[in-house]
């Protein structure tokens, strides 16, 4: 059952209280991130996707009547703006699985110190990790990337997450297999997490990624704590230690759990302040 304070806050804000509508965004904006980085692939596109589904969360709020959890709700409103929006800088390179697997081949290299490795270079491999994780998500195309997210990292029923798309629960058990099939098949065939007998490391792509820019050692923008980053390989046995076709989802829910930008906060209370929720 949702939590009886979110149900609360949400009465309230529909009433007009704007106390009540800053507090509902708050408690759901890192949500709706989430969803928009895993959607998009990268954090900056994910951070003004979000700005724009609040904007909507905001100005629609009048028209939820409870027939649904409002977190359902709320997945329903970002996805309708999450699948119809502009492209992403990541989904702008329009990778598929094959082309995704031939770059995963390419241009691999052991660092010297891989066996005594800095603990900086614990953050670095963090950012490799999810960055490509993410990246791989983009092969798939919108309508099949969105049931993957729901139902396979989020763990959304097919019923719900029926409803967040708006199709039947068949059509959503369907999309989501197929998904799921695409995304285990690449992995277990190209991703050394998945599968050790790959020659894909997240170490061996430190100094190409730096090489080409598309890793920033003064910009990091996947990673989560050190403690979080240093504890990944006792977690990655544990994720090998699961069948083969489960591995890939759960190393999508091994991603630590991104906050919206800090100054986000801040842009939301003005919206607040200059629009009716009614």
């Amino acid at each position: 059952m949702e939590n009886n304070d979110i149900n609360r806050l949400v009465r309230r804000a529909q009433a007009g209280k704007r106390d009540a509508l800053e507090q509902l965004i708050a408690r759901t904006q890192d949500q709706v991130y989430r969803l928009a980085l895993r959607m998009l692939a990268h954090p900056d596109d994910a951070s003004d996707a979000t700005q724009e589904i609040l904007i909507r969360v905001i100005t629609q709020l009048g028209s939820f009547r409870g027939e649904s959890r409002f977190t359902t709700w709320l997945y329903r409103v970002a996805v309708n703006h999450l699948v119809s929006s502009k492209r992403s800088r990541i989904e702008a390179q329009r990778y598929t699985f094959e082309r995704f697997g031939e770059e995963l081949e390419q241009n691999l290299v052991e660092p010297a110190d891989a066996n005594d490795a800095p603990v900086a270079q614990s953050l670095l491999l963090d950012e490799i990790r999810v960055g490509c994780t993410l990246g791989m998500l983009t092969c798939l195309d919108r309508d099949h990337r969105i049931a993957y997210i729901l139902g396979e990292i989020l763990e959304i029923d097919s019923s719900e997450g029926a409803t967040i798309l708006n199709i039947s629960p068949a059509a959503f058990r369907k999309r989501l297999s197929r998904a799921r099939t695409s995304i285990v098949d690449f992995m277990k065939a190209k991703c050394g997490l998945v599968n050790p007998e790959n020659s894909c490391r997240c170490r061996r792509r430190l100094n190409y990624a730096q090489q080409i820019g598309r890793l920033d050692p003064g910009r990091l923008c996947f990673t989560g704590t050190l403690s979080e980053a240093r504890r990944f390989p006792q977690v990655l046995k544990e994720i090998r230690r699961l069948k083969a076709t489960q591995r890939a989802a759960a190393l999508y829910r091994s991603h630590p759990q991104h906050l919206v930008p800090r100054d986000f906060v801040a842009s939301i209370r003005a919206l607040i302040e200059n629009t009716n929720p009614a």
